[in-house]
């Protein structure tokens, strides 16, 4: 519980969870490219392969949020990405055939996805709600970003991974 025992006001939660995305995006951006390495499906890895050039400029976003804010960007430890990471990989590591192992690797990439969605619409309404529609106008363009890679992503499994697999 130390990890928010200065969280009193909605901006102190609001504050907390830009650099918890913040720590996401980056561990993200260190995820991808194994998870691109691995996949064996050409879109797959193009997706992928992309969608990092996509998250560090999410992280430029973010940089002008925290600039908006008069605040350093700063990430603090987010035990979910680092679990959805961590749980990837094993799963990746215990896998031999090869569409079977790019479908675990989309569905891991999805489960990134939803948790980068959910926290990218509660900064959006949080935002606003703190009078920072500078904020959330530059958050919403990366909560499409998420969107679409999570709409790619679930067309390359059902058009062909989930079939190979099976």
């Amino acid at each position: 519980m130390a990890l928010f025992q200065n969280i009193t006001t909605l901006e102190d939660l609001y504050v907390h969870t830009l650099q918890d995305i913040y720590y996401a995006e980056t561990q993200i951006t260190k995820a991808l490219p194994k998870m691109a390495s691995m996949a064996t499906d050409p879109k797959l890895k193009q997706g992928l392969e992309d969608h990092l050039q996509e998250t560090e400029g999410h992280i430029r976003r973010l940089d002008q949020v925290f600039g908006m804010l008069g605040l350093s960007p700063k990430g603090v430890d987010c035990p979910a990405i680092d679990g959805i990471i961590k749980e990837a990989n094993e799963i990746a590591g215990d896998i031999a055939d090869k569409s079977v192992l790019d479908a675990a690797i989309a569905s891991s990439a999805q489960a990134v996805e939803h948790y980068e969605i959910t926290r990218y619409g509660t900064l959006i309404a949080w935002s606003k709600e703190l009078g920072r529609n500078d904020a959330a106008a530059l958050l919403k363009q990366t909560l499409d970003e998420e969107y679409a890679a999570d709409d790619k992503l679930t067309k390359v499994a059902e058009a062909r991974l989930n079939r190979q697999a099976s």
